[in-house]
């Protein structure tokens, strides 16, 4: 003899709820969003398998050509890369001191809304032509020779750095600024006392962070004539005899580029958190300037 079961089934008496359809039409339209743009570009790219095909063996040609590295004009070479670096520290001073103030009048906490929008627009024209662009531009009135690198990597280092800048003020804590309003300070005294020692930190580290983009930048700003290392590597790279010359204009460039920003990397650890990389190169820094990690923070 069974019990009947006295409970009432709630799995089977309860309805299930349909499921939504909006989620699922959505996923197919951002997953066909992303297809067709990709497939479109990819056709006007005209790529082609044998190309593809040929491109591996035609690297590693180059790349043996350039082996073993001429070191002969190791002096000439050093020149030139210290040329690219002055370029490009030029051109991180242009963009520092510009885009400081131009990051405040972006900054929509601070400006009122009739310097924002103009300083904003300004800032993201001059963010619309690269640097390589603009290096074509200076040609005409500076000539050849890194002047006008530094130029072309100053400007747009203005539009870029304004930017961050302005976001980085916009993101600060506003209890001290209100401090400040609250017992009569003016807007020059929020701004100095309240809002740069925030910001600054981080202001620094995007500018650390733009001095190495710039040393790369003004490798490639060679290329159009705007002095450097660039100009070196593809003078070296027309004639095959001279290819173990342009690699070694390559090996000096990459290990510059790799010690900058190894360095540039613990300094902007050391702003921002106050304690010293574990890096070699923050060791070794930190061995020549005669600093010591603060016992507080171990």
């Amino acid at each position: 003899m069974t019990v009947p079961d006295l409970a009432p089934d709630a799995v089977h008496d309860t309805e299930r709820p349909e499921e939504p359809r909006w989620p699922k039409i959505m996923r197919w339209v951002i997953t066909l969003g992303i297809l067709i743009p990709f497939i479109w570009a990819v056709a006007g790219l005209q790529i082609s398998i044998g190309r593809l095909w040929a491109a591996p063996g035609q690297v590693l040609t180059l790349i043996t050509g350039m082996l073993p590295p001429d070191f002969s004009d190791a002096g000439r070479l050093m020149a030139k890369l210290l040329e690219s670096i002055y370029v490009a520290w030029i051109g991180t001073l242009i963009g520092a001191f510009f885009s400081f103030p131009a990051g405040f009048m972006a900054a929509a906490n601070i400006a009122p809304r009739w310097l924002v929008i103009p300083t904003r627009a300004v800032l993201s024209a001059i963010r619309a032509f690269p640097e390589l662009i603009l290096a074509i531009i200076f040609i005409v009135p500076f000539g050849l020779g890194p002047l006008t690198g530094a130029l072309a990597i100053g400007l747009h280092s203005i539009g870029t750095l304004g930017k961050l800048t302005s976001e980085v003020i916009e993101g600060v804590d506003d209890g001290p600024v209100e401090a400040i309003q609250s017992s009569g300070g003016t807007t020059m005294m929020q701004m100095r006392f309240g809002i740069v020692p925030q910001a600054m930190p981080n202001i620094v580290a995007y500018w650390l962070y733009r001095f190495e983009i710039n040393v790369r930048a003004s490798a490639v700003l060679g290329l159009v004539g705007a002095g450097g290392i660039g100009a070196e590597i593809v003078a070296r790279l027309r004639f095959r005899g001279d290819w173990p010359k342009a690699g070694a204009a390559l090996i000096l460039t990459i290990v510059a580029v790799l010690i900058i920003d190894a360095a540039s990397a613990a300094i902007r650890r050391r702003i921002i958190s106050g304690q010293p990389s574990e890096a070699p190169i923050s060791k070794w820094m930190m061995a020549i300037t005669g600093s010591h990690r603060d016992p507080r923070l171990t």
